[in-house]
């Protein structure tokens, strides 16, 4: 009975919280902001910075013209392309904080209310009653994060040393703002790392391909504990500025120095500038988290990446 139930629901698509897919080209899905009465396309300009509470980061240059205010009313759609531009999800969110720039400001957006449009409400139910209930998750969390995951997030590998103390670790809570040298960086307070490159003001970002995807995730126990002399599988090199570990397959890094940080709930921000970047490798395509509602959802109609 339970197979021919999941049948009915995923069919033979293997169940997961999120599908690691990569991207053949460009990303499909789109993403637009409403605000007082302006829409504007954020697709390449939005990063998802923090998971409780949700919070955005909207990048404006100063060329745009911003109808900003913190009384504003502000609803951000995700929508499956620019050819078929079908709702998939909808989220109200508050004006949280702002960090200024001469060049720009990077908006902060609180999630307030969500509604999802992935699959129809039976479904979306009955898959959430088997395989997403949990005490640290309910509904609501399943259509924020669901929502959030509806725009594909690259994953990138960040590196940091001081002395013989060292880490390496994933994370796709990560935006760089186009035609700036600045970076910002969604990092939990529980990240072993995040205090040393606070006090520091340090780290390095790497693009990594997909083909890496199994010791990337292998990595991801090290946002809870350093990594020990020896212990890595696989080779590094150390970057040019700072003599930081960077995975010897990495496509490229660079290196960033901390200029500002936020607590914004469950995670931290760090605003970042681009001090050095450096080419290891040719440019491959790379890894990236949706959820994986949004991709039953894509598979439903044609439009599913590559599974990784």
């Amino acid at each position: 009975m339970k197979k021919f139930i999941r049948n009915i629901l995923f069919g033979d698509t293997p169940v997961s919280e999120y599908s690691t897919v990569r991207v053949e080209g460009k990303i499909n899905e789109r993403v637009w902001l409403s605000m007082n009465g302006t829409l504007i396309d954020i697709s390449t300009t939005h990063w998802l910075l923090c998971l409780n509470p949700v919070v955005f980061g909207i990048w404006f240059s100063k060329d745009d013209i911003i109808p900003f205010d913190n009384e504003g009313k502000y609803r951000i759609y995700f929508k499956d392309s620019v050819m078929d531009p079908a709702t998939v999800a909808i989220m109200k969110l508050d004006f949280f904080n702002r960090i200024e720039e001469n060049d720009g400001t990077l908006f902060l957006l609180k999630l307030a209310e969500t509604k999802i449009r992935h699959l129809n409400f039976i479904r979306t139910r009955l898959i959430f009653y088997r395989y997403y209930k949990k005490p640290e998750q309910d509904f609501k969390k399943l259509k924020s994060y669901s929502a959030a995951y509806s725009y594909p997030r690259r994953v990138r590998i960040i590196s940091f040393k001081e002395g013989s103390w060292f880490n390496i670790f994933p994370m796709d809570l990560v935006g760089d703002i186009p035609h700036s040298s600045r970076y910002v960086f969604g990092l939990r307070h529980t990240n072993v790392t995040l205090d040393r490159m606070i006090e520091t003001k340090k780290l390095a970002v790497s693009e990594v391909p997909f083909e890496c995807k199994d010791v990337i995730y292998q990595l991801g126990k090290h946002h809870r504990e350093p990594l020990s002399e020896g212990s890595l599988p696989f080779g590094v090199v150390p970057s040019e500025t700072y003599d930081f570990p960077i995975p010897e397959w990495a496509d490229s890094y660079k290196e960033i120095r901390i200029v500002d940080t936020m607590n914004l709930g469950s995670h931290m921000l760090l605003w970042g500038e681009e001090v050095n970047e450096k080419i290891l490798n040719p440019s491959r395509q790379h890894l990236f988290h949706i959820h994986f509602l949004h991709y039953l959802h894509q598979k439903r109609k044609g439009l599913d990446y590559p599974l990784v």
